[in-house]
This record gives structure tokens, C-alpha cells and sequence, in this order.
């Protein structure tokens, strides 16, 4: 019967715990087996097992640090070994078995041999390793650990002041190459990936070389970099360093790898503890021996750098999201209310602000001013522009009342469509309400004698399937909506009496209250091969009548 004890270090004292049952629960509830009142150690930490078999096996509970054995996540339950050590945060435990079953010939993880220096490969969770470079252990005679300490932290201010003084991504990589390159001689190449969109994908934004006569073959689709690195460093939250890929057992399935040339690399995430936004890597074509005495220190200080540099990272991102929704907030209040632009930009579109054009359900409406062309006649060109202004004000606080979108004015004509981009299971009945409202809004309008002369409206409003999103060229796009939807609603403007709103079947047998309209008749429309039935209403009496 093989039996678990457990050995906790605490500075210079060791505690022996004797593992006495089957499920032993290890965490900083005072109801854990082992209680461990320690920061980094989450409330249920971890949970260690006895199998069937009797041997023992170890599983996170999605703490927060996670749980390591020899410095490896544990991310499913795993074997535990004599000699391993737990990392629990910042609390170590050693793992030791009595009447181990074929035991003798392991090797932990973590030793450190002749045989295993070359092809060492450093895995440590980043949180780890935050302070380790700064308190320095040092190995001059001639200086203390305490100057030594000091030193450093003196460097991390002043590139802490550098790259909190950088505005854009070239200057703050820029910052990062002279640092990197000036503190760890054991690198070649240097990247910086970023996760720009949020989405899990990361891009690489800059890279450099310690020769700048190989600047310039460095590929910039960075193919040159171990993807397969990045993306464990970047969804696992841990820092990776291996001495030689081409010897170290974890790479050895990964060709990509070894066709690239990659001896020696360094990975470290840019975190705040919260998300993780890039990965800062670096590698050389050359094997690293040296790395297996002094990697972890040079690991410290690409961890320690790169919390820096995550800072930056991340004010670069908040700016360029600030910049993007400003340019989608400007392309968009051309088109909707406030609140549907606040909408569409909580959601996300494009980079350079456009909306993919799909397929939606909605209603358009079409209001077009009457007698417009002998209202010109008498008027200036500059009359003309300040009446259908001031007339669009006012006429479009009702379609963004009731949460509609401008497609476009066609000389004093308002296209406007409801139930898109966000779809509007009502989009009928909004349309209808903003018609409504256009009505009523004109009559009191001219009452209080807005403009020298009464004006009128015509309204039409059709409802059915359309395409709607951004549609131009490079130079010159608009978002509008298209379909034989459109066509109709157009067509329909030209029955319509003044002062009135017609609306197609389509529409009428959407509303929730049609009782509002009556039946106008049956038509024909050009380009459209079928009899089409219109419904109208005088939603309110007006005043004056102008014959058209």
C-alpha cells in the first residue's frame, strides 16, 4: 500500500502532512484537509485523489494561480511521483511516497543534470515570477544583494517612464528592442504579438533582429516565429524557455519548429491579471546552454518587462478603440438615433466602420414634400436649401423617436427604413408611428407658421425583405438598403393623396392595430408584374389643403 505524505516549507521550518484519506482537499477554507492561510492560494485549490489502483493523483479547482506540478499547469488529474513538487500560488509542496511502485528509476522534472541542461525547458506561471528579478540574488562578491536590487529597480522606473511616454505601438516595441536587447545577449530575434481585436488571435505587430543587416530577411509575416509557443503562452497565462527545441521532448512533435531553425526561445504573456493581451517572444537560431544556470533569472526580467510593457500595450488598445468607435460614431449619427449608435458600437463593427450588408426584414417609408418643383420655382437656391434643412430637422426627430434609420435624402425626398441593423420585431409599427408623427409634427408646424406658406407630406411605407449595410467604393460608401422591397414603397409615394400615409398589404398585415387604415384599392405599379392593394388613412385633419 503505497502512502502519501506531504512536506510544506515555510521559511526555515518544514511541516510534514500525512495525506489520510482517499479525497484530501487542500485550500485556504479553514474546512480543507490542508488549510492554507497563504496569498495565491484560492479557497478550493486543489484536490488529491487515490485511484482504484491505489496510486495518488492531483486536480486544480479552477483556482485562480492554478496548481503546477515541477512547474507544468496541471490542467487534468495527474499522477503525483516521489520527489514532485506542488506549486499551490506561491506555496510549494513536496510529494513523498512510501513503497513507491516502480519509482526508482524517476528523475523529477525539475533536476537539473548533465544530460538535461541543454534541452532544460523553463514553464512557470507568470505571477511567479513578477518580483524574482528585481530581488536579486547576486553573484559578484563585490556587490550586495541589496545595490544590486536597487539597480534594477532603478532600470524598471526609468523604462517604465519611457514607454509610459510612447504613443503609438512602433514606439513602444521601439522602447522594448533597446532594453531587450541591452539586458539578455542570449537572443536574436524579438516579437511583439498582440491580440488586437479582442477575439483570441494574435497578431504580430513589430519585430526586430540584434544584427540590423538581418533586418531586412526577416519575414513580415512572421513565419519565422513558433506559433505553437505563443498560443500556449497566450491562453494558459504561464512563460516558456527552452534551451534547445530541438533535444526538448515537448517540441519534439512540433515540426513547424524544427523547419524554422528555432533552437532556443522565450515566451512571456502581457497580462493585468485579468486578460491577457499579447505574448512578447524571442529566440535565437543558435542553442542557449548557458540557459540552464541563468534562464530563470533572464526569464525574471522578460516577465518583469513585459508587465511594463502590457501597460503600454494596453493604453495603445483603449486608444485605437477610442479612435475606431469615434470613426464609426461619425459614420453612423448620419444615419440613426443616439442611442441606436451607442447600440451598434457596445456590439462592434468593422475597423474602418462599416456595416456588412445582409439580408433583413424591414419597412421603409418614403415621405416626399408636395408640390415641391413650383415651391422652387418661386423660391432662391439658397431658400431651397434652408426650407428642405429645416424641414429635415424636424421631420427626422420622428424616424429617431422611434428608432429608425436615415437611409438618404433624395432632393426633398426622406428614405428612411426601419428594423435594421438591429432588428425590430415591430418595425411596421414603428414605421406607421413615425409617419404619424411626421403628420402631426408638420401640422402644428404650420400653425405656428414654420415656413411662409403651409407645407404637405406624402408617405408610403411598404415592408418586406431587403438587403442592408454599406454599399460604395473605397472613396465613397453609403449605408442604404436595396430590394424589390424599396422599388414598391417608392412606387406607392406617387398615390399617396397630400397630407396622408398609404401603406402596402405587406404592411398592413404586420401592425399590431390596422384598424387605422382602410382600403384604397388595387394597383399596378410600373416594373412590378402584379396587382399590388393599398390601405390609407387621414391620420389627422389639416388645416389648409394645397392642390397638387
Amino acid at each position: 500500500m503505497t502512502e502519501l505524505t506531504l512536506r510544506l516549507q515555510e521559511g526555515d521550518t518544514e511541516t510534514t502532512i500525512a495525506v489520510d484519506q482517499d479525497v484530501f482537499t487542500i485550500g485556504r477554507l479553514p474546512e480543507c484537509n490542508l488549510y492554507l492561510p497563504f496569498a495565491g492560494v484560492s479557497r478550493n485549490h486543489a484536490r488529491i485523489l487515490k485511484t482504484a489502483e491505489g496510486m495518488w493523483t492531483i486536480e486544480d479547482l479552477g483556482s485562480k494561480n492554478g496548481t503546477q506540478v515541477n512547474k507544468y499547469l496541471v490542467n487534468c488529474p495527474q499522477q503525483l511521483h516521489h520527489g514532485d513538487v506542488v506549486w499551490l500560488g506561491n506555496v510549494s509542496l513536496v510529494v513523498l511516497l512510501t513503497n513507491p511502485v516502480s519509482e526508482s528509476t524517476f528523475t523529477p522534472e525539475y533536476a537539473s543534470t548533465s544530460e538535461t541542461n541543454e534541452q532544460r525547458t523553463i514553464l512557470h506561471n507568470v505571477e511567479q515570477l513578477q518580483q524574482q528579478w528585481i530581488a536579486a540574488d547576486s553573484k559578484d562578491g563585490n556587490i550586495s544583494n541589496k545595490d544590486k536590487t536597487i539597480a534594477r529597480l532603478k532600470d524598471l522606473v526609468d523604462i517604465a517612464k519611457n514607454l509610459c511616454a510612447a504613443a503609438s505601438i512602433e514606439e513602444i516595441f521601439s522602447q522594448v528592442q533597446q532594453v531587450v536587447f541591452r539586458y539578455l545577449d542570449s537572443i536574436d530575434r524579438l516579437a511583439l504579438l498582440i491580440d488586437v481585436n479582442g477575439c483570441g488571435h494574435l497578431e504580430l505587430v513589430n519585430a526586430a533582429t540584434r544584427n540590423v543587416s538581418q533586418q531586412k530577411h526577416l519575414p513580415a509575416d512572421g513565419s519565422w516565429i513558433s506559433r505553437s509557443i505563443c498560443q500556449k503562452v497566450f491562453e494558459e497565462k504561464v512563460v516558456i524557455q527552452t534551451g534547445d527545441t530541438h533535444q526538448d521532448e515537448r517540441f519534439a512533435s512540433e515540426q513547424s519548429i524544427l523547419v524554422k531553425g528555432i533552437r532556443s526561445a522565450m515566451a512571456v504573456p502581457l497580462w493585468d491579471e485579468n486578460k491577457v493581451v499579447g505574448v512578447l517572444y524571442a529566440d535565437a537560431n543558435l542553442s542557449s546552454y548557458h540557459w540552464a544556470n541563468e534562464g530563470e533569472e533572464e526569464l525574471s526580467f522578460f516577465s518583469a518587462l513585459a508587465n511594463l510593457v502590457a501597460s503600454s500595450v494596453q493604453r495603445w488598445l483603449l486608444a485605437e478603440k477610442l479612435k475606431t468607435e469615434e470613426v464609426i460614431r461619425h459614420r453612423l449619427e448620419r444615419y440613426h438615433s443616439p442611442a441606436v449608435v451607442q447600440q451598434l458600437i457596445s456590439v462592434g463593427a468593422s475597423p474602418d466602420g462599416r456595416l456588412a450588408p445582409s439580408e433583413s426584414e424591414i419597412s421603409i417609408l418614403f415621405a416626399d414634400l408636395v408640390g415641391f418643383t413650383a415651391i422652387s420655382e418661386r423660391l432662391t437656391p439658397t431658400a431651397i436649401a434652408q426650407l428642405l434643412n429645416n424641414l429635415f430637422e424636424e421631420m427626422l426627430k420622428e424616424i429617431f423617436t422611434y428608432g429608425g434609420t436615415l437611409d438618404k435624402y433624395i432632393g426633398d425626398c426622406i428614405m428612411a427604413f426601419f428594423g435594421a441593423p438591429e432588428p425590430q420585431l415591430d418595425h411596421a409599427d414603428r414605421a406607421v408611428a413615425a409617419a404619424k408623427g411626421m403628420l402631426n409634427r408638420l401640422e402644428h408646424l404650420n400653425a405656428n407658421n414654420f415656413w411662409q406658406e403651409p407645407l404637405q407630406l406624402r408617405i408610403a411605407i411598404n415592408s418586406g425583405k431587403a438587403v442592408v449595410g454599406d454599399v460604395g467604393s473605397s472613396q465613397r460608401v453609403d449605408y442604404t438598403a436595396l430590394g424589390a422591397t424599396i422599388n414598391l414603397a417608392a412606387r406607392m409615394e406617387g398615390v399617396c393623396p397630400p397630407s396622408e400615409c398609404v401603406i402596402s398589404e405587406a404592411t398592413y398585415a404586420m401592425l399590431s392595430q390596422p384598424s387605422d387604415f382602410q382600403e384604397m384599392g388595387d394597383y399596378r405599379f410600373k416594373g412590378i408584374d402584379r396587382l399590388v392593394k393599398v390601405y390609407q388613412t387621414k391620420l389627422q385633419p389639416v388645416s389648409t389643403i394645397i392642390s397638387h
